[in-house]
Parts: structure tokens; C-alpha cells; sequence
């Protein structure tokens, strides 16, 4: 089922379904490939170019308060107008006026940390009861104490006394209707608050912003992942892995490489200056203010780097026209959904026209050519830790609890933005020519540009789930500890079934440890010490590589790091061990 969920909530076990379509995993899989040292010096960098809070979350309220207000103000006052009828049918509670009932409501809404709750007849879930109680404590911080009691009537009103207690008659039904109103415009109401709006009006770093995802929360560690990766192992082994999808805000690949300026935040911030002082001849002044505003500006130039295409010259009159009216396409809609200086429902022309300008300066015009070329020699140099990214991504999709989910077209690199950029037609027939499970990955990262690589890991990694089906759905989930010096830029894990084992090694926050390098592959020497320590049953145990079918032997439970991944920066390695404790491979 499609259900977005918020941070901290879990699909309840009792709804008989498969699980989510998985937003989560997306999110799940970003947070891993952003470094935390990041985060202060890109919020201080948004916070000091756009003058906009960096705290997401008042931004989020802002924009609830704002669609409920405007384009939801209809189905609000329908429910507001619920629970009025609903204090009127109780002696205690009919002199409360239709004023406080706006005010509190709308406090309530604006504060509800997730989509919707769950309410029937025995009332809300016990699940949902901490987020209620949030929406609660927030209303309260901001309401005057007067409206304070009638949050008391709106906890009791929506869920928190249970209709069945209710004698059958007028007034039960009057609270089921206020109920099922409420909880039809929570949902809509974080969706065109979050994802429609606040999502485009706070940027400080767009890889975290996108359906699904907590951009108040900027990363998460190893351990956290693992700890989902078990949680959906035991509770929801089939739920769907997704890393794009048809709603997405940024093709899988573009997020990706936008990740990487959060192990590069310095360098970033020093290249926004620099050319936010070269273009600023191009800003027009006025009479609300610079247009491009400076948020808006810095959004665009994290979009210029983490879409520019592979292989895309800054002189190719033809490639960069093709690609600056994709980018004018994405700008219309973020400016129009930011709903600061231009809405879809009344458009400001001059705004929109001095955004466009500034970006065909940008992209196409003669004068802004040797800035042009600075932007893209920096997406050049952030492409390849971007592109390791993405292949660890797409194999996390495909090897831990879950059934992978591949968006059309992204076989090869998904360098889409927003709709309707990542639904243009997908070139399949070029995919199938280019398919070939024999190639080796020497020869594809030579070539990396193209997307073949990833392709190959895609099908590779298909291929062994094929042949051991039971192993990829049934198997349990083992997180395994890496030591030595890069320890904290390897994520390993293993599966197992019945003696059937895998291995999983992926890199993460490798900026550093590629360099210069122009090829998406951290050089052997750079392992330095680094191991994966496994389980006691495997050591000694030798292991078949499967992207370039040599085997490697385990050491006193050991695998080397500049071993394992010396052909490809990410290892799939499979063993069988015989109930004697021989392996196989």
C-alpha cells in the first residue's frame, strides 16, 4: 500500500498487507549516504544566502498554516463546523463558539507530526496516541491558555473517547462524522504543506527533501539502518524497496551526488559565493526584492550540480539548450510551489521572467560561459563519489529484506528531476542492447559515463536472487562490524538461510577517499587495515565474488576490505556451509 510514514511510525502488523511501497527505504538509504559534519555549516550557508530559518519544521507549519487557510480552507471549515455541531449536542460543551474551534483545530493541524491517525470504533490506536499527543503539546505552545480546554474536548472529540461508548443516536454520529472529516484533511493537508511546499522553500540540502523523507533530520548511522533493515526483516520481509518513483523530487542518481556536498559543505559554500558574485549582474531588483532571491538562487545551483549530465560539454550549444529547458521547467514549478514570490493560481509574470533570465545567462548566453564552465567542471568532480553512491543504493535495494522496486528507466544513471522530468519516455531499447552479464568491471568503469555499470550490477545481482529466491525473501538479516582505520565508511551485512550465505559490503561518504579519482572506485592502497568481521561459523570459509567470479578466503573470521572490493568498490560474496562447516561456494 502507498502511506507515507513520518518519522518514529511504523505500519501496524495487523492490516494484512505486504507493507509499503517504500518511501521509507528511500529515505532510509539517503540518510546513510549524508555525513553529519555537514549539516551546520549547510544550515549556517542557507540560513546567511536565502535569510530563511533553518529549522524545517517551522517552515512546515508555516506552509500548514498556509494551505490550510488557502487552498484547503473548504474541507478545514467542514470539519470545524463538525465539531461545532459536536459541542452543541453536549450540554457541557454547547456554548463553545466557532471562533475557539477554528483556532484550536487549526493549531492542532499544524502541529501533527504524521499523515493521519487511525480512529474507529474502540477510538484512536494505541500507535497513534503519541502523535496526537504531540499535535497536542505543540497547539498548546503556541494557543493562549484560554483555548487550552478546548484542546481537552478536541483529544476527546477526535478519537480519544470511544464511539462505541456513545448511546446510538444523533450525537454518535455526529462525532463519527467530525472524525472521518479530520482525518480526510490531516493527509491532505501534510502533503501540500510538506512535499508541495515547504520542501521547496527550504533548501539546505536538496537530497533531503523528498516524499517520504524527514529533512529535519540530516543523517543517521550505520547501526540505524541495520536496525530497520532487522525491523523489516521480522515484521514486513516483503515490503517494497524503492530509491525512485513516480513522485519523486529528484531522480535517484540526482540525489546522490547532491549527498556528496554534505562530506563537502566548505568547498560547496565557497563555490556558492564565488559565483553568486559572478552572476550578480544578472539579479534584477524589485520592488519585493532580488529576483532570483537569494534561496531560490541556491537552490538552483544545488540543482545545476547534482542534474548536470554526464558527458555534457558546457559548449555544446544543442546538449545545453535540451537541458536548460528541463531545468526551466523544474524552476516554474519550485518557484510556483514555494508560494513566496509566485503561486499556480496567480503566477507573478515579472518574477518568473527574471528567474528564467538569469538561468539562460547561466546556461545558454555567451556572457555567462566561463561561470557555465565552473559549474560544470564542479558537478565533473563531485559525478564520481556521486555515481558510488548510487551503485551502493541500487544494490542495498536489491540484497537486504525486501523486494526491490526499479523505476522505469533507471538501469542506467536518473539524473531526473520532478515530474514531469522523471516520466519522459525511456529509451528501452537502448537498455536491452546494451545488456551484457558477461562484461567485467574493469571495462565498464572505464566507460562509467554511460550507465552500463550500473545496469550490469543490476542484472548481476537479479540474476543470484533468481537462483537463490528463498534466501533473498526468507533469509534473516545479520549486521556485521567493520574494523580498522575506514571503519566508518563501510556498511556490511549478511544473510542467511540454512547455510546459504551472503555477504554485502557498500562504502558510504567516500568523497574523501576517492580524491581525485575520475572512475567511481576507491583505490585498493586506500582500504589500508579496514575488515569486515564475520560470524565464527565463517571462518576460513572461502567466498565467490560474484561481479568478477574469483573467490576470496576469510581470515580468523575476517574479510579484507582491499580484498573484497579490489574489481568493484561494492562486493556481493555467496557460501554454502555443509552441516560438517565446510564451506562450499
Amino acid at each position: 500500500m502507498e502511506k507515507i510514514l513520518a518519522a518514529g511510525e511504523r505500519l501496524p502488523d495487523d492490516w494484512g498487507v505486504d507493507g509499503t511501497t517504500g518511501y521509507e527505504f528511500m529515505n532510509q538509504v539517503s540518510l546513510l549516504q549524508h555525513d553529519p559534519a555537514g549539516a551546520a555549516p549547510l544550515c549556517a550557508l542557507w540560513s546567511d544566502t536565502s535569510g530563511r530559518s533553518a529549522d524545517f519544521l517551522a517552515e512546515a507549519r508555516q506552509a500548514r498554516q498556509l494551505v490550510l487557510t488557502g487552498p484547503l480552507a473548504g474541507d478545514f471549515e467542514s470539519v470545524a463546523q463538525a465539531l461545532l455541531q459536536v459541542a452543541r449536542g453536549d450540554v457541557m460543551t454547547r456554548d463553545i463558539t466557532l471562533g475557539a474551534i477554528r483556532r484550536a483545530l487549526l493549531e492542532l493541524i499544524i502541529h501533527f507530526p504524521v499523515y493521519r491517525t487511525y480512529i474507529a470504533a474502540p477510538g484512536r490506536r494505541n500507535a497513534d496516541e503519541p502523535f496526537f499527543q504531540q499535535a497536542l503539546e505543540g497547539a498548546r505552545s503556541t494557543l493562549g491558555e484560554a483555548d487550552w480546554p478546548l484542546l481537552e474536548h478536541l483529544e476527546r472529540w477526535l478519537g480519544g473517547e470511544p464511539l462505541r461508548n456513545l448511546p446510538r443516536g444523533p450525537l454518535r454520529k455526529l462525532r463519527r462524522h467530525a472524525c472521518i472529516r479530520f482525518q480526510q484533511l490531516t493527509s491532505p493537508a501534510a502533503a501540500k504543506a510538506v512535499e508541495d511546499t515547504a520542501c521547496y522553500r527550504s533548501g539546505i540540502l536538496l537530497s533531503r527533501n523528498d516524499v517520504g523523507f524527514d529533512p529535519q533530520c540530516f543523517s543517521a548511522s550505520v547501526d540505524a539502518f541495520h536496525d530497520e533493515c532487522r525491523w523489516r526483516s521480522e515484521h514486513y520481509p516483503r515490503n517494497l524497496l524503492a530509491t525512485a518513483t513516480h513522485d519523486h523530487k529528484r531522480g535517484e542518481d540526482t540525489r546522490a551526488r547532491i549527498a556528496v556536498l554534505s562530506e563537502r559543505a566548505e568547498w560547496f559554500a565557497g563555490k556558492v559565493r564565488r559565483w553568486r558574485e559572478l552572476a550578480a549582474a544578472q539579479r534584477l531588483e524589485l520592488d519585493e526584492g532580488p529576483a532570483p532571491s537569494p534561496g531560490d538562487e541556491l537552490l538552483l545551483l544545488q540543482i545545476l550540480l547534482g542534474s548536470w549530465p554526464l558527458g555534457l560539454a558546457p559548449d555544446d550549444a544543442r546538449g545545453m539548450e535540451a537541458y536548460c529547458a528541463r531545468i526551466l521547467q523544474w524552476q516554474e514549478k519550485a518557484v510556483r510551489e514555494a508560494k513566496l514570490r509566485s503561486t499556480w493560481s496567480d503566477p507573478n509574470g515579472e518574477y518568473e521572467g527574471a528567474c528564467r533570465r538569469y538561468t539562460e545567462h547561466l546556461l545558454l548566453n555567451a556572457e555567462g560561459a566561463a561561470l557555465r564552465a565552473e559549474i560544470a567542471a564542479a558537478a565533473a568532480e563531485l559525478a564520481p563519489a556521486g555515481a558510488l553512491n548510487s551503485l551502493a543504493q541500487s544494490l542495498l535495494r536489491m540484497t537486504t529484506p525486501g523486494v526491490p522496486d526499479l523505476y522505469q528507466g533507471t538501469e542506467y544513471w536518473d539524473f531526473s528531476l520532478v515530474d514531469p522530468d522523471n516520466r519522459r519516455p525511456v529509451d528501452f531499447a537502448a537498455r536491452r542492447a546494451s545488456l551484457d552479464s558477461d562484461a567485467h568491471p574493469d571495462q565498464l568503469l572505464v566507460s562509467w559515463h554511460d550507465g552500463r555499470i550500473k545496469q550490469w550490477l543490476i542484472n548481476r545481482t537479479l540474476q543470484l536472487r533468481r537462483c537463490y529466491p528463498r534466501l533473498f525473501s526468507e533469509g534473516r538479516y545479520l549486521p556485521l562490524a567493520v574494523e580498522g582505520e575506514q571503519a566508518a565508511h563501510l556498511l556490511a551485512f549478511a544473510r542467511e538461510r540454512h547455510g546459504e550465505w551472503l555477504v554485502v559490503v557498500v562504502p558510504r561518504l567516500t568523497a574523501d577517499l576517492l580524491a581525485d579519482s575520475p572512475v567511481p572506485m576507491v583505490p585498493r592502497q586506500r582500504w589500508g587495515d579496514t575488515r569486515v568481521v564475520l560470524p565464527e561459523a565463517l571462518g576460513g570459509s572461502e567466498f565467490k565474488r560474484l561481479f568478477d567470479a574469483t573467490t576470496v578466503t576469510s581470515k580468523q573470521a575476517r574479510l579484507d576490505a582491499a580484498r573484497v572490493l579490489d574489481s568493484l568498490s561494492v562486493a556481493v560474496l555467496h557460501t554454502s556451509i555443509s552441516p560438517t562447516g565446510e564451506s562450499q561456494q
